[in-house]
């Protein structure tokens, strides 16, 4: 596991990573408080290894960074709305009178980056440091006092167009109803009062430790982490520590549940999961849930982790193979008031195998007559490259294993195949281009292009076909990078249906950048720089960076492109094209068996209660995140909260539901009888319609 690991993270970087941190809830702070330690007692300053380091960032992003970006007033205000977020992103700290004060440096940022002068960055973080300790002496002051929960008031939790409070006495107000709300929500998951003092005066216990133990390095990576993530979401700037910890081998977070973390606000924020794991088994984790709290074992305490750094938080999470951990985890999908989940885990060791292709054959009835499915899900696009090196025999490798699949579903004599890249977030270039070769005779497959403009186009060098029969390829909006890779290949030669949701839209590569191989006479590290390099185009030439791949057939979806995905990224690369490159379609799928094959969905969707349903709780689902504002009055708020639920119970029938399978691809037989999965029925629905009209 561990060398697999080793050879893996370097292609990890063609994958969906959502490094772009959030702003946490209400009252809560951006990234801060994720980062190591200094004391707070005075001001903090630049070092004047930090200025030449700002100086080198800013010609490297500006020379080298795939955009070619000039600094210029337009981008200084950018990087400086980017830094005010970074600090104060729910405007709870800074009073408007400060914000003020400091516009004067909105249109110096360029030239402060190229001559490494770091003036305002840390003025501006000493008197956030100092409105923050004003707050903090606040807050526990006004945690002693028990708050009435009788009045009608409200409380609105989106504090993104908000404005900074004018006064002291506004922000007061602000804070009495932020802390009025965290405590209702405590009392209403059935805690004593004297819990729910404690509770919150642990978590503000936690933010000043947290707070304290700032440094100027961290300040320094808040700070230019708001240049480079103007440029795009991906690039970014560690320090020395937060450099060797992403080049630590993905080991501290994969043990135990399956899950990477890292800080986000208040929360410990689950950034992807890893197959086969606990966490992923479980189908009740995803992507960009918060861990609000950690229990050891069936009956110990739950343990509050807000504001916790994620070390301290991996090592509750961590534990002997076989043990129980509970979490209480916040989804991204939470709707205002709705209370946190607990979710039950019991840790194993990750293996391999579990990380690798299955098979299942599932059977779909379509105007009376029953067709056999093969279906494939492909979890990852993984390849052992040291063992590949070395010409291992039975190396791992997606198309290896997927081969092998097809040949026993062709012996099972199946309808048609599915290929399920559902929360698949890529890998491995080199196995996106070879599994579009086991379905097309040989010719392209992706076109990667260079910041100068050069083109190179991948092709697969194999004639041979190992399935040349009816294809679908399932997909969501967390299908990223090699997996837009396949399915745009398969669609663009009309090889197969893409069926599903709108994927990610990451198409672009990035690079690690060690900084002091251009400070060689710094004596001490000086950290990386993670950077945008390429981008990758369709063979029809269309890119697949923002837009992703749009399915032929799309099913609902609980994931808008506003709220998830690279599009939902200001400062994302934008689509564009170049020209194509000579490919020859399959002429198996044309216009007219297309449209179609969208009729009998949309008359599914109109006539099947199960669709309908979706749909509907879908489109409620949605309606009512829209609402952010909560009542502040416990009978009322009970009532919100009992309505949340309901909601959100409908959202997760959405969730993918799998089996328990083996390593060897087989369904395990002591397995519960497995959930109904709508999406994937539905995309053998599909693939059965698109068979009937072949062969009438």
């Amino acid at each position: 596991m561990k060398k697999y690991l080793v050879t893996l993270l370097p292609v990890l970087m063609l994958s969906f990573q959502p490094d772009s941190p959030s702003n946490g809830a209400p009252g809560g702070v951006s990234s801060l408080q994720a980062l190591s330690a200094s004391d707070a007692a005075e001001d903090l300053k630049p070092s004047i290894s930090q200025e030449k380091v700002e100086a080198l960032v800013a010609k490297i992003l500006t020379q080298y960074h795939y955009r070619k970006v000039r600094l210029n007033d337009s981008l200084s205000s950018v990087v400086w709305d980017n830094y005010l977020k970074e600090l104060d992103g729910n405007k709870t700290y800074l009073l408007a009178s400060d914000v003020a004060s400091f516009e004067k440096y909105r249109y110096q940022i360029d030239e402060a980056l190229v001559n490494g002068d770091l003036t305002a960055a840390f003025d501006l973080y000493n008197v956030f440091r100092k409105r923050y300790q004003e707050r903090s002496a606040f807050i526990k002051e006004q945690i002693k006092k028990p708050f009435s929960f009788t009045e009608d008031e409200s409380f609105n939790t989106d504090r993104e167009k908000a404005a900074w409070p004018k006064t002291v006495e506004e922000q007061n107000d602000l804070w009495r109803k932020i802390l009025k709300n965290q405590e209702l929500e405590l009392k209403l998951g059935n805690r004593k009062d004297s819990v729910v003092v404690a509770t919150m005066t642990q978590r503000y216990a936690n933010l000043d430790k947290a707070y304290n133990r700032i440094k100027s390095a961290d300040v320094f990576q808040i700070y230019m982490n708001s240049f480079a993530e103007a440029l795009d979401p991906h690039t970014n700037y560690f320090s020395p520590t937060n450099a060797d910890r992403f080049n630590q081998e993905m080991s501290q977070s994969l043990e135990g549940i399956g899950a990477m973390l890292q800080e986000d606000g208040e929360y410990i924020k689950i950034t992807s999961v890893l197959p086969g794991g606990p966490a992923f088994k479980s189908n009740l984790v995803k992507v960009n849930d918060k861990i609000a709290g950690v229990a050891q074992g069936d009956n110990g305490p739950m343990v509050n982790t807000m504001n916790w750094q994620v070390d301290e938080v991996v090592k509750l999470i961590k534990g002997p193979k076989g043990t129980v951990v509970r979490l209480q985890v916040v989804s991204p999908n939470a709707l205002a008031g709705a209370p946190p989940k607990e979710i039950r885990l019991v840790r194993e060791k990750i293996k391999l195998e579990d990380q690798r292709a299955k098979k299942e054959v599932i059977e779909v009835t379509d105007n009376g007559k029953t067709f056999k499915i093969g279906v494939i899900n492909v979890p990852m696009f993984y390849r052992d490259f040291e063992g590949a090196r070395k010409r291992e025999e039975g190396f791992s490798s997606t198309t290896s294993d997927v081969k092998k699949f097809i040949d026993s579903l062709k012996a099972e004599k199946v309808a048609g195949i599915v290929i399920d890249l559902r929360d698949d977030g890529g890998g491995s270039l080199t196995e996106a281009i070879n599994l579009t070769g086991l379905f097309i005779p040989k010719g392209p497959v992706v076109q990667v292009r260079e910041s100068n403009g050069e083109t190179e186009v991948y092709t697969d060098p194999d004639p041979s076909v190992t399935y040349d029969g009816p294809l679908a390829v399932l997909v969501n909006r967390f299908s990223a990078s090699a997996s837009e890779i396949f399915a745009a290949a398969i669609q663009d030669y009309k090889r197969g249906i893409i069926v599903g949701g709108q994927t990610f839209g990451k198409g672009t590569v990035q690079t690690l950048i060690d900084l002091n191989q251009w400070l060689p006479k710094e004596p001490e590290k000086v950290g990386q720089v993670k950077m945008t390099i390429q981008k990758f185009y369709r063979i029809n030439g269309s890119s697949t960076q923002h837009k992703g791949v749009t399915p032929d057939i799309q099913f609902p979806s609980a994931f808008s492109a506003e709220e998830y995905g690279e599009s939902s990224q200001p400062s994302a690369l934008p689509w564009d094209q170049i020209n194509s490159t000579r490919y020859e379609q399959s002429h198996g799928l044309d216009d007219k068996i297309l449209a179609r094959l969208r009729d009998r969905f949309d008359q599914r969707l109109k006539s099947d209660p199960e669709l309908k349903q979706l749909a509907q709780d879908l489109a409620d689902f949605k309606k009512a995140k829209e609402n952010t504002v909560v009542s502040l009055q416990e009978s009322k708020r009970r009532k919100e909260r009992e309505e949340a639920e309901r909601k959100r119970a409908a959202a997760n029938k959405v969730s993918q539901a799998s089996a328990p399978i083996d390593e060897t691809g087989t369904p395990s037989p002591n397995a519960p009888k497995k959930k109904k999965d709508l999406y994937l029925n539905e995309a053998g629905l599909v693939l059965a319609d698109y068979i009937l009209a072949v062969n009438k």
